[in-house]
Parts: C-alpha cells; structure tokens; sequence
C-alpha cells in the first residue's frame, strides 16, 4: 500500500507505506582494496558507476569514516530497474551493510540507516532488514509481521519514472493518515495506480489479467505488478498461465530481508 498525505515545502510527500521483503533479488559479491580504489566491476548499460547507488553508497561511507580502504564490487542484476521494486535501494543498503564489515568500521545500524537516507528515502528499511510501516517519507519504521504469503511478481516492460508520478497533477495528496492495525488487515490502497494505470496501459493490462486470479497490486510507483497466494504452487499454476504474455518471478515474502538472514548465518 502507498498512501500519499501530502506536499511538503521541500517538494517531498508525506507518505504511509508497508514494507516486506522477497527471497528473490539482486547479488553482490566485494573484495577489500587496500588501495582507497572503489570499483564496480560489473557497470549496468546505460547507467554510468558514478550514477550507481552502490558506487555512491561505498564512496559515501568511505569518506565519512576516513577509511583508506577500497573494495572491488561484482553485481548480479536480477530485478528490473523502474519496477518499483526497491533494487537499486537495495543495493545501496547492502553496499552499506556489507562494506561496515569489510572494512571493520563499527558503525551501528542507526548510523548506517541515517547515511541510506541520503542515497534514497527506502534506503533505510534495507539497511534494518525487518518488514515495517513506514511514514514520513518513508525513514519513520515501525516493524511489523504481516504473513508471509508467495507472490507472483508480473514485469511489464515499461520503466515508470518515480520523479513523474509523484510530479502529476492528477496524483492524490490528501490521504487522511492510517494506523498500522487496518494496513494490516487489508484496508488500504497505492494512491499512484491511478495515475500509473492511465500513463502506462502496459501496467493496467498486467493489472488487469492478474486480477483474474488474486487482488493484483502495484508496487510503490510501479511499473512490477503483483499477488499474494497461498502456495508456491499455486502461484506458479497463474504464472504459467500468464507466461505467454507477460514475464515475471514467485517469491516467498519475508519479514526479514535476505540480507540479514545472511548476516545471521556468517556472525
């Protein structure tokens, strides 16, 4: 759910969101540099390193720590860009995570989540690692447990740009604020499928024949549709059926994020 508040002076939203993780995303590998050298050794087409959330995730955290140490960085790219569906935040957030241990710095997780906030507003829920309901512009979490469904993640083939959404005249800004009990409980809905329905009919179709199977959601601005199912097979039943006219992934949803249950694993 995404429900916008309102304009504040600084050209942000007030916003109320419900975070949850998926087993499925991107993968970083890291080497530790003794060098000061920062590199991605993987670039992505048509997006320049220093534009790369993950390169300016490390160099941001090397310059505030004064560390004279570098890191060699290998991405994997599973998730699309322009879905909506938190991988570049993602990224940034493990770069963040994970160059704290490499390097040895010591910074706790509060620290880390207040520099993630300057790379991107999701940033932080990323570098926690738990499921919550987000508020502000999306930095106040509270942590919550929702169930754990599977879900069929559909990708039309459109990249919606979150600057143009949040600009549209046509996009609500007076959602009264919700607690956290009625999200819970289903009572919600994303103010920005309207406008992201009308601009991008590539979006309402993927919408539109989920729909034919479970309530079908857009995630945050869009453009990756999605829906909950009881069953991993079940899922993969309307993902076959739906194969021939769009693309997707299943994923289990998960209230801790694969990160931290990886964290957990090595210490």
């Amino acid at each position: 759910m995404l429900h916008i508040l309102g304009r504040r002076e600084d050209g942000y939203h007030e916003l109320q969101t419900l975070f949850q993780f998926l087993d499925y995303g991107d993968e970083l590998e890291f080497a530790l540099r003794d060098d000061g050298e920062i590199n991605l050794c993987t670039p992505i087409d048509g997006v320049p390193n220093e534009s790369n959330l993950i390169v300016k995730a490390a160099r941001r955290l090397q310059q505030l720590a004064r560390t004279p140490l570098g890191v060699d960085i290998w991405l994997k790219k599973v998730l699309p860009m322009g879905g909506g569906i938190g991988g570049g935040s993602s990224d940034a957030a493990t770069t963040l995570v994970a160059l704290n241990h490499l390097w040895q710095l010591g910074w706790d997780e509060d620290l880390l989540a207040e520099l993630g906030l300057t790379l991107g507003a999701d940033v932080p829920v990323f570098v926690r690692g738990h499921a919550a309901f987000a508020e502000g512009v999306g930095e106040k979490l509270t942590p919550v447990d929702p169930e754990e469904p599977w879900y069929l993640v559909l990708v039309p083939q459109v990249s919606v740009s979150t600057v143009e959404i949040f600009s549209d005249p046509l996009l609500t800004r007076d959602s009264p604020p919700i607690k956290v009990r009625p999200v819970l409980e289903g009572n919600s809905r994303n103010d920005c499928q309207p406008v992201v329905e009308r601009r991008y009919p590539e979006v309402r179709n993927a919408l539109n024949l989920l729909g034919k199977f479970t309530e079908a959601k857009l995630t945050g601005t869009g453009s990756c549709v999605f829906g909950a199912f009881p069953s991993k097979a079940e899922a993969d039943r309307v993902s076959h059926l739906l194969a021939e006219t769009l693309t997707g992934f299943v994923a289990k949803g998960s209230n801790v994020s694969m990160l931290h249950r990886k964290l957990q694993s090595l210490f």
